[in-house]
């Protein structure tokens, strides 16, 4: 059995619908996602990594310059940020707590001010990578990684993701990133799952 599991899909492939089409989700998931767990298995087989969970691989190799070191990171960072992306994503979108909803006023003026400020993040954001909602330093934070980065190796709670590559994106809406994200933040967020880590995160 390989260490480490792609997870299950937290809805089926067809729940986002019409934001993200099940085409889309049947091959960012069941290619793309399985494609960095099946790397990273091959790559961690025999090696010290191979008994440590996902996250722990993430953070011993973010640092790592050695080839195969920015191998394991890169399909580890993958496989991370899609088990994250999938979390972050619900049918039922709903609305923050009242605790995080709080912190949403206080950092950036209101829930529709930080939906923007995603929004233009990820517009703004050269090429492949992902945009996150964090929280760091005692308040929240919209940061970008590029390819395989991520929140974690650079010691943020990730709360939210969403996809930059154009595999979550391109059969549903060709180059239109910006079309793509706005369909997310304003119908397909899922803020109880937010909720729930900002609550353990502080």
């Amino acid at each position: 059995m390989s260490h480490i599991q792609l997870p299950r899909l937290p809805w089926s492939p067809d729940a986002l619908e019409p934001a993200i089409s099940k085409r889309t989700i049947d091959t960012h998931y069941g290619k793309h996602h399985k494609a960095y767990v099946d790397k990273l298995n091959k790559l961690i087989a025999g090696t010290a990594y191979e008994t440590l969970t996902l996250d722990q691989i993430v953070r011993e190799t973010a640092g790592d310059k050695s080839k195969n070191g920015r191998a394991i990171f890169n399909n580890a960072g993958q496989a991370w940020n899609h088990n994250r992306y999938w979390e972050s994503l619900s049918p039922e979108s709903g609305e923050p707590s009242d605790a995080l909803s709080a912190q949403i006023k206080q950092d950036f003026g209101g829930l529709a001010k930080l939906k923007g400020e995603m929004v233009a993040k990820g517009v703004g954001h050269f090429a492949s990578g992902w945009v996150w909602l964090t929280w760091a330093n005692d308040k929240l934070n919209v940061i970008d990684t590029h390819d395989a980065d991520n929140a974690p190796a650079h010691g943020h709670e990730a709360l939210l993701v969403l996809d930059l590559w154009e595999h979550a994106y391109y059969l549903d809406y060709q180059q239109e990133r910006e079309r793509h994200l706005r369909a997310l933040v304003e119908d397909a967020l899922n803020w109880k799952g937010a909720s729930a880590r900002f609550d353990k995160a502080r």
